[in-house]
């Protein structure tokens, strides 16, 4: 029993060394790809998709738009500048929401779906939650807010097989990300709660309504200059 306990820990310290050691690594360096991403790779090599096409590019912070930096702190986390990693009102409102039967908006901020997106798999369960929290905490001690944010950027999902600002601005709009417009931006944000059903390319009315949202509240945030905080 002793020899297995200093095996398992002795397992547990080199595992939170080397993800402390890949976090920090990723601070200056761009990560080619991402957990979910390979996740959709794998996917389609097990089904034999022969069609398959991941679409990503990698873009520095410096050249994507002001207006989808906005749009998607306006639409997801507002408080992202202010907070370390968690955002424990929105977390009591959606328990609150769950124990009223009502259907919860989720309390994730860009920290937390930036650690789920590079590290973590597609699910449910307490192992998960854990992991997620340990590496929320590494990205907000070992990175600054911008980096977090280009990060974000480059590895959420805005449409099936699309990671990526640069990525989805090309294909949806035909530009690169840094010329994305108020309203491209906020129709781009208006689809990641969902960006399997919803379409940035053939906005629902849901969309639409939800990109109009977005514009609201980031002229309420101060527009760009709101991007100062970080």
């Amino acid at each position: 029993m002793r020899k297995l306990l200093r095996w398992v820990l002795g397992l547990l310290l080199l595992s939170m060394v080397l993800s402390i050691a890949a976090v920090l690594l990723m601070r200056w360096w761009p990560p080619p790809t991402s957990a979910f991403m390979l996740e959709a790779r794998l996917g389609a090599l097990a089904a034999g998709d022969a069609d398959f096409h991941l679409h990503h590019s990698w873009v520095d912070r410096d050249r994507i738009s002001a207006n989808v930096q906005l749009a998607v702190i306006a639409s997801e986390d507002q408080k992202f500048p202010f907070h370390h990693g968690f955002d424990f009102g929105a977390i009591q409102d959606a328990v609150r929401e769950q124990e009223e039967g009502v259907r919860s908006r989720g309390a994730s901020t860009i920290s937390q779906q930036t650690a789920m997106n590079l590290f973590l798999w597609n699910g449910h369960s307490y192992v998960r939650k854990g992991l997620e929290a340990w590496f929320t905490v590494l990205l907000e001690l070992l990175w600054p807010k911008a980096r977090i944010l280009t990060v974000y950027l480059n590895s959420a999902q805005f449409g099936p097989d699309v990671y990526g600002v640069e990525a989805a601005s090309r294909l949806y709009f035909h530009k690169h990300a840094a010329a994305l417009t108020r309203a491209e931006a906020a129709q781009l944000a208006a689809v990641l709660p969902n960006p399997l059903k919803l379409h940035a390319e053939r906005p629902s009315a849901y969309v639409i309504g939800r990109r109009q949202w977005i514009l609201g509240q980031m002229r309420d945030l101060g527009d760009t200059s709101y991007l100062k905080n970080l």
